[in-house]
């Protein structure tokens, strides 16, 4: 798996487990709607960390618990 799609997947994940759609979580975190469906649907695979902060932020955790799980333990080398 590639880092962007476990970030996407992430996301969807935490929306699931607080109940919030990801329009919500977009406002709550104060990153454009289109930014952020961008990044679920997979149109964009290179997020910064700034922008992970923003939505950890929005969701009251920190990015130790968005990125302490198990989706990105085995991620894909981007450089071969």
């Amino acid at each position: 798996m590639t880092i962007g799609t476990a970030v996407q997947k992430r996301i969807l994940e935490l929306c699931d487990e607080q109940k919030i759609t990801v329009n919500k979580l977009a406002t709550i975190s104060g990153i454009t709607q289109s930014t952020l469906n961008n990044i679920v649907s997979g149109r964009n695979n290179s997020t910064t960390v700034s922008t992970i902060q923003k939505i950890c932020d929005g969701l009251k955790i920190t990015i130790d618990v968005f990125f302490d799980h198990d989706i990105f333990r085995n991620i894909e080398p981007e450089v071969y």
